[in-house]
């Protein structure tokens, strides 16, 4: 059994002396696990890190071992994001609820969004609202996408800015507003298919939306907690806005 394939470092973990255990995101493969031998090598180290986009060789006797991998660096995004502390835990915190993805199980669609993410990960404007919009997909992904298209009371398409936290689908103003304490607030850039500006709270918002059905439709049943990685980053990405609008 053999492939070749690109894909996304999500985890790197030592194996005996010299080899490691590579865990990858590959296009057409999926989430997809190999043994790198020398991947502890000082040549290796630099290009099996979290986030790196490589190409990949996967060979084993049969389908289901766990197989050896040859891995080539295609571009490393690791090391650009090592200098911000914010862009590193925004990488760590992608790579970490990646790995929420079933084994083997190719996603596409899914993967071509997170290279789009890591090619933004040096401009700090824009790569919180991607990562955002990443865990929107992640979500539809695992089965639990969200319905932002219409109100779920009135059926139109206009000034949705609510989400029920229970159904997951978005509310309009007037239909919400008796209700507004018990939902979730709708950042207008997450609407899908249309082009909306970022405003003040925003990527605060969209967190906290992703973060509500993520806990409860993925961590909570698997009786797991959210990844510390993604805790480290909403509070580095607050203390980033506390600092950017302090007089």
């Amino acid at each position: 059994m053999n492939w070749s394939d690109e894909g996304i470092i999500l985890s790197v973990r030592p194996h005996g002396e010299t080899a490691a255990v590579v865990e990858i995101l590959t296009r057409s493969h999926g989430r997809h696990l190999g043994l790198v031998h020398g991947g502890r090598s000082r040549k290796q180290r630099p290009v099996l890190q979290i986030g790196n986009h490589v190409d990949v060789t996967w060979k084993a006797r049969l389908a289901d071992h766990l197989g050896h991998m040859n891995v080539e660096l295609i571009r490393g995004y690791a090391a650009s994001a090592m200098d911000d502390p914010a862009a590193l835990a925004g990488l760590t915190s992608l790579s970490a609820l990646a790995r929420l993805l079933p084994e083997r199980d190719p996603h596409p669609n899914l993967y071509e969004v997170t290279l789009f993410v890591l090619a933004y990960l040096g401009d700090a404007s824009v790569w919180p609202a991607l990562l955002a919009r990443w865990e929107l997909a992640l979500l539809d992904e695992l089965g639990f996408g969200l319905d932002l298209t219409q109100c779920a009371a009135t059926g139109v398409n206009d000034d949705l800015i609510y989400v029920s936290p229970k159904t997951g689908r978005a509310v309009s103003a007037s239909a919400g507003e008796p209700y507004r304490d018990k939902l979730l607030p709708l950042p207008s850039f997450l609407l899908p298919g249309r082009r909306a500006s970022v405003a003040p709270g925003d990527i605060a918002s969209a967190f906290v939306l992703t973060g509500h059905f993520l806990a409860t439709r993925v961590f909570r049943p698997r009786d797991e907690e959210m990844p510390e990685a993604r805790t480290r980053l909403l509070a580095l990405l607050k203390r980033l806005d506390e600092t950017s609008h302090a007089p």
